[in-house]
């Protein structure tokens, strides 16, 4: 019933999908790496939690209560 309904592969997109089924095999640390781990692995969830910190302390404060503490 099916027959007939060959595709054809794009080169391209079979590349693409080699390349991320091997991704653990070609990956290299470089400083672009090791940024991008810093940025977004370290800083962006410090700067997150001082975020969600400050705001339980501002709700803390504007009802009398005195400041909880946390890990930072």
């Amino acid at each position: 019933m099916g027959g007939g309904m060959e595709t054809n592969k794009n080169r391209f997109i079979e590349d693409w999908a080699t390349n991320r089924e091997n991704l653990e095999i070609n990956f290299r640390w470089t400083r672009r790496n090791l940024a991008l781990v810093g940025i977004f692995g370290v800083v962006v969830p410090i700067m997150v939690y001082k975020g969600i910190v400050k705001e339980f302390h501002m709700q803390d404060d504007d009802a009398g209560r005195p400041r909880r503490k946390f890990f930072f």
